[in-house]
């Protein structure tokens, strides 16, 4: 399929997605595509109209195979939700009542948060034609509802698992340096590379007379690891920018920056200072 590469690693995990009496099996593959696309993988089923397992919905489900294959059927909500800790209910619909009402930024970084702790969550859906009853929505802890035009709020079942997929998915990936876009060899530098970078740069530094006055070093130290440690490095960046170190040629141990075999004028005046302040 264009825009697939088996090659990568599946991304799986994140909120169980709960239909609600679905009524077609196509609107459930259309479900399980838009979930393996932003990385989720956990389908339930309360009582589908037209039974289960369904060839329509593997069909409809685009190799969205691992979500189809992982489905589960309950006879009722309250056993499809009964191992979660915390469900949203998805509505476009004003409620009575006292939950609060989230929009779908909101409610991704809640998810994330909570399962980054160790709970389980899952995010309701109701039927195609009238989405959730009062009854069921009561069961959740609180509400998600998208911005849409009021005019024309409805969505279809499938646009609404989408909307809620690619917010969990878009949270995730600024909370964290990874995207499913990194390369393999991209593994994050821990802290012995990030000491062998400054180790190697303070040496390189030393011998080309950057650290003058020689009392100011301690802080112009301080300050480059400042800069360096601001964000996270990858190890192939890590050794880019050594390799960048090895290949200083301006000055060198013989002369030195400062020295009087080198043209002062040539130099970067300031540099050491900048950092210094």
């Amino acid at each position: 399929m264009a825009g697939t590469d088996r090659q990568r690693e599946l991304m799986t995990g994140g909120p169980a997605v709960i239909l609600v009496e679905p009524q077609l099996g196509e609107n459930i593959g259309m479900v399980a595509r838009a979930m393996a696309n932003f990385g989720l993988s956990e389908l339930r089923l309360v009582n589908p109209r037209d039974g289960w397992p369904s060839e329509t919905a593997r069909a409809a489900a685009s190799k969205a195979d691992h979500v189809i294959d992982g489905a589960a059927v309950f006879a009722t909500l309250e056993e499809a939700i009964a191992d979660l800790n915390f469900v949203f209910a998805t509505t476009a619909r004003a409620r009575d009542g006292f939950k609060p009402v989230r929009g779908p930024v909101e409610a991704a970084a809640t998810l994330h948060r909570r399962i980054g702790i160790g709970e389980k969550c899952g995010v309701l859906f109701g039927r195609e034609r009238w989405g959730l009853n009062n009854e069921e929505v009561g069961l959740a802890d609180e509400i998600v509802t998208y911005p849409v035009n009021p005019a024309f709020a409805s969505l279809n079942i499938a646009q609404a698992v989408l909307l809620m997929s690619y917010e969990w998915m878009k949270t995730g990936l600024e909370d964290g340096p990874q995207t499913p876009f990194t390369h393999s060899e991209m593994q994050p530098a821990n802290k012995a590379d990030l000491q062998g970078l400054f180790d190697h740069l303070e040496d390189a530094l030393e011998a080309r007379g950057y650290f003058r006055p020689p009392d100011k070093k301690p802080k112009m130290v301080d300050n480059l690891r400042a800069v360096l440690s601001r964000q996270g490095f990858f190890k192939p960046e890590i050794r880019l920018l050594r390799g960048v170190i090895r290949s200083l040629d301006r000055f060198s141990r013989q002369a030195p920056k400062g020295s009087r075999s080198v043209d002062r004028d040539s130099c970067d005046a300031g540099a050491g200072e900048e950092l210094e302040r």
